[in-house]
């Protein structure tokens, strides 16, 4: 690394960050490598561990990080991100197109679920269950409600697997096409129902459960097993359970 090089990555990430998806840690910006995002810029503190590190985690990509990465000094990553993540990584990327999510989401016909968050409050929450939709093979994952979805909390807990599925903020009359599955209490058991792949399967806010919009507009209520006197799971839980429920193409992969 040159004294110029730095300087030059230093600048450019100002002219880029407003614009860009943040890309919080080495595992970030691994999984959207994979997944085709459009890197524009990837620094860390030191370049050699970084290396070394995708030997060990990702030697798919030691070639790519190799050419890419620029290494800067550990006092000018502190000044460009609000904290470091412990890889000493960071990175910019495009984020995709609200159209090109739009048509993922919307093509037919599907050939797997759509997970539908309802008002989500929590923006780690929010990333795991995106985490949970990539890998499960999940069509994507619509927000409702005022968050952004690519917020740069969700884009870190979710180790930048946004670009591995469509995400995306939609109102709740905008939802794609296809049949409502609504997760309440109130609801069928899951284990007597199979969910079609074309389905959207919906979970209310941490807090409040599903509106009544939402409840009205269902295909179908749909509860998951719980034992009495228990309150609630945990948002990225109950995602867990119905996407394992309907199976997916996860299901034929090997375990790891």
């Amino acid at each position: 690394m040159t004294e110029d090089e730095a300087v030059a990555a230093v600048r450019q990430w100002g002219e880029l960050a407003p614009d860009a998806v943040l890309l919080d840690g080495f595992h970030a910006l691994k999984h959207a490598l994979r997944f085709g995002a459009d890197v524009r810029l990837a620094v860390c503190a030191d370049k050699d561990a970084t290396l070394a590190l995708a030997d060990d985690l990702a030697d798919d990509l030691t070639g790519e990080l190799a050419e890419r990465l620029v290494g800067i000094p550990a006092q000018s990553l502190r000044e460009l991100l609000p904290r470091v993540h412990p890889t000493g990584v960071a990175a910019l990327a495009v984020r995709p197109s609200r159209r090109k999510n739009l048509d993922t989401l919307s093509r037919a016909p599907r050939k797997a679920p759509v997970v539908v968050l309802e008002n989500p409050r929590n923006l780690g929450n929010v990333g795991a269950v995106i985490r949970l939709a990539a890998g499960f093979g999940a069509t994507g994952v619509v927000t409702t409600g005022d968050i952004d979805p690519w917020h740069p909390n969700a884009v870190r807990a979710g180790a930048g697997l946004h670009y591995a599925t469509a995400v995306e903020r939609l109102p709740l009359p905008e939802l794609p096409p296809g049949p409502l599955y609504a997760l309440d209490p109130e609801g069928d058991d899951i284990r007597s129902i199979d969910f079609p792949d074309d389905a959207l399967i919906a979970f209310g806010s941490e807090r409040h459960g599903i509106s009544p919009d939402l409840r009205e507009r269902a295909t179908r209520l749909v509860a998951l097993p719980m034992r009495p006197q228990v309150s609630s799971y945990n948002l990225a839980t109950s995602v867990a359970m119905a996407l394992f429920h309907w199976g997916g193409p996860a299901a034929d992969q090997p375990l790891g």
